[in-house]
């Protein structure tokens, strides 16, 4: 099992839409489409324009062969397209790819 945290930096004035993109589109409908196991969400106790997540993948090949089927999604793409006419919702994404360090230690 891998498992893999990202972090999304809201651009200016954008943090409430892109929230509610991850949240109405990306969780509820094309993680599951894709394989991609979402395990928690996260923000700072006080407001700083960043969301936190993180999924689990069974091993890194499922990890790569989910994400680019979620890049190339064409109808991901096109609610992508029209939650930025206005501009892009994210200025800085980090992504961390993590393994269990000391197996049969509790996870969660």
């Amino acid at each position: 099992m891998i498992y893999e945290i990202r972090v999304y930096e809201a651009a200016e004035g954008r943090a409430d839409a892109m929230r509610r993109r991850f949240r109405e589109h990306a969780v509820a409908r094309f993680f599951p489409a894709h394989g991609i196991e979402l395990v928690g969400v996260f923000t700072a106790p006080v407001e700083d324009g960043r969301l936190t997540y993180m999924t689990r993948f069974a091993d890194e090949d499922s990890r790569k062969k989910a994400w680019a089927g979620f890049g190339a999604d064409a109808d991901w793409l096109a609610v992508k397209a029209a939650s930025e006419t206005q501009g892009p919702l994210i200025k800085n994404q980090t992504v961390s790819v993590l393994s269990p360090a000391m197996a049969g230690l509790p996870v969660g």
